[in-house]
């Protein structure tokens, strides 16, 4: 399977340079694990809710999460991205997602 992945407003990318290179290139990694495999275990994703889910990095005893979705079967969509510090997923940090992904779909609507 080969995914494409996007993503929108720039809030992935702004949250990758605030990750080292190391960091960087393990969530590339994983992003390319995304990118061309069917299916991948709980370790790497996970759905949250309301069609979005969670990619989930861990380097050197750092989590590190970036929310997306699933538009279509072969597009992914990442929104934003964050260092976890707590057991919990921040609960603004997930209705950030949730306000990207309404962001994304609106605009989506209007383009079409």
């Amino acid at each position: 399977m080969k995914r494409t992945i996007l993503t929108y407003g720039g809030y992935f990318e702004r949250f990758m340079m605030t990750l080292t290179l190391k960091e960087q290139r393990k969530v590339n990694y994983i992003l390319s694990l995304l990118e061309t495999e069917d299916r991948l275990p709980v370790k790497f994703i996970k759905y949250l809710s309301d069609g979005i889910y969670e990619l989930r990095v861990a380097y050197n005893g750092i989590a590190i999460r970036v929310f997306f979705i699933f538009d279509g079967i072969n597009i992914v969509i990442l929104f934003n991205g964050f260092t976890k510090k707590s057991q919990k997923t921040p609960r603004q940090e997930l209705e950030k997602a949730m306000r990207l992904r309404n962001d994304y779909y609106a605009d989506k609507r209007s383009q079409d």
